[in-house]
Order: structure tokens, then C-alpha cells, then sequence
């Protein structure tokens, strides 16, 4: 028997039935809320995504559109042609969004037509410059042979992040385009001064003192050229082309390593790797040319367009 009134014990229930109702409600209303709240994150981190892809592909199409931008005079094969007696052979600059026009070799002609492709910090190529150059020389002063010489830039890597081999190449483009018949002294001068791989090499002031103290002309502009790196859109891309190729005139598809170095077409590997051995060079030379080749000749290279005036 019950103590209490029945009045009471159901208003007792009733009351609980409420306070149930009232949390069942608040649960719902809440799983809503939270429900809402996922659906929100959701598509905010949906849309963040979308911004970062379209971030990233903005980057990657501006990234791929690279300014036009001209080569130096002189070197409209992305090479300079030295000739009898140092003179250099002028030619147009390789235009905007242009691509280079190879040198047409006569080859008819008793003059021998070496290229050369190489990079202003590789100590290879100081090896075959330092060991060949009497004899190369002695070439091109009598116009026995051409010498048309490739500037690229492959070992920025080595260079601590100073970009030395492009900032060298540049300086090559700088007095190809002001001072073109001083460009074989450049060159001397510049395998002289090669700093070691693995450093920082030459910073850009001292590219011009190099350079000035050689005795090459017209240092005004020359020294503005490679402070303010004027070719330096040419150098990346005379670099492309080379070590991507093909190779004009060439039996060796690219220069895939410095220096890359071509007579008469025929790619010249030095044996054993002794790059300034000159009798090996000489050897070579005598033997892609054949019985045409004279080094004591007087014959001068063909064609030599007209002078471009420097810009």
C-alpha cells in the first residue's frame, strides 16, 4: 500500500515524461548543430583545396612563361666565329623568341672550322685551353682555321649558389656584343682567373676587373652588361639548347658534358681524357680535315658578313 496520493505519483511521471522529452529535443538539436558544423568544414576545406590548386597552377603556367628575350650581336648560332687574325665574324642578334641560325660550313674549304662548347668554370676545359692554345693561336692568325666558341653555363651547381658558370657565360655574351674581336682574349684571360669549383668564384665586379685588366674595349658598357647580367635570359637558353640538342654539323648529338669539341663536324674525344695534350688535338685536327689542312695557310674564312653595329 502507498504512502502517497495517486494525484501526486502521476504528476510525478508526467513530469519525467517532459524532462525526457526536453533531452531527446536538446540531443537532436544538437546532433543538427553538429551535423551543420561537418558540412561546413567540409566545404570550407573543399574550397581551401580549390584555392591551393588554383594557387599551384597559377605558379606553374607563370613560371613557364618566360619574357622574350634577345640574344648578344655576334653570336646569332649562339656562338662566336673567330677568324684570321682574331677578327671576329659579325652576324644580326638572335631576335626575341627567335632560335639560333648554325654556321654554314664550306666544306670545299682548305680552312678548318673547330667549335667549341664550353663553360667559363669547368677545369677541363681550362685544360684544353691551357694546352692548345699556342697551337690554336697560331691557326687562327695565319686563317688556317675558325673558331667558333659556345659560352654555357653546367656547373652553377659548383658554385655555392652564386651561379658563377652563368654569370661567366653572360660576361662572354657582354663582350661578344660590344667588343667582339677581343673575344679570344676574353677567353684567355678568363681561364687565367678560373677560381676553383666548389667556391663562390668571382663575383660580378671582379668579372669586370678580369676583363678590363685583359685590355678588352668599350668596359663602359661591358661592365654594365655583366653587372646587370644583360644576357643572362640567352644564357639559360643557349644552355637548353645545347645540352638538349641536336648539334648542328655534328656527329655527337649534345654536349652533354664541357668542353664538347667538334672539327669539321667530327666530335673530338681526347684519348685517355688528356684534353691538353696538343700533339693528340693536332692529330686530330690533320686527320678530320685530310690532305685540305694547312697550318701555315693564309686562306681567309668564308663567308664574313658585314659589321653589325654594337647595341
Amino acid at each position: 500500500m502507498s504512502n502517497g496520493e495517486p494525484g501526486n505519483d502521476r504528476l510525478g511521471r508526467n513530469q519525467r515524461r517532459e524532462d525526457a522529452r526536453d533531452k531527446a529535443k536538446a540531443m537532436r538539436d544538437q546532433h543538427r548543430k553538429k551535423e551543420r558544423r561537418n558540412r561546413l568544414f567540409l566545404q570550407g576545406g573543399i574550397g581551401v583545396g580549390i584555392l591551393v590548386i588554383l594557387a599551384i597552377v597559377a605558379i606553374v603556367v607563370t613560371s613557364s612563361i618566360k619574357p622574350a628575350v634577345s640574344g648578344p650581336l655576334n653570336m646569332q648560332s649562339d656562338g662566336i666565329t673567330i677568324g684570321k687574325g682574331f677578327d671576329a665574324v659579325r652576324t644580326p642578334a638572335i631576335p626575341a623568341n627567335g632560335l639560333p641560325i648554325a654556321t654554314t660550313r664550306d666544306k670545299k674549304s682548305s680552312v678548318v672550322t673547330i667549335r667549341i662548347y664550353l663553360d667559363y668554370f669547368c677545369p677541363v676545359c681550362n685544360s684544353f685551353e691551357t694546352g692548345n692554345k699556342t697551337q690554336i693561336s697560331s691557326w687562327l692568325k695565319s686563317g688556317a682555321a675558325t673558331l667558333e666558341i659556345h659560352p654555357i653555363a653546367i656547373l652553377d651547381h659548383s658554385s655555392q649558389g652564386s651561379r658563377y658558370a652563368s654569370r661567366a657565360a653572360n660576361a662572354g655574351a657582354c663582350v661578344a656584343n660590344y667588343a667582339p674581336d677581343d673575344y679570344w682574349t676574353f677567353t684567355q684571360a678568363m681561364y687565367a682567373k678560373q677560381p676553383k669549383e666548389d667556391t663562390a668564384g668571382l663575383l660580378n665586379p671582379q668579372l669586370v676587373s678580369v676583363i678590363r685588366n685583359a685590355g678588352v674595349h668599350d668596359m663602359t658598357k661591358i661592365a654594365s652588361c655583366v653587372n646587370t647580367e644583360k644576357f643572362a635570359g640567352w644564357v639559360t637558353a643557349a644552355t637548353d639548347r645545347a645540352v638538349s640538342g641536336p648539334l648542328p654539323d655534328s656527329n655527337v648529338k649534345t654536349a652533354a658534358s664541357t668542353p664538347t669539341v667538334i672539327v669539321d663536324g667530327l666530335f673530338y674525344n681526347a684519348p685517355n681524357g688528356d684534353w691538353g695534350n696538343a700533339a693528340n688535338f693536332n692529330a686530330f685536327v690533320v686527320q678530320a680535315a685530310g690532305a685540305t689542312f694547312d697550318a701555315g695557310s693564309s686562306s681567309t674564312p668564308s663567308p664574313t658578313p658585314s659589321p653589325t653595329p654594337t647595341k
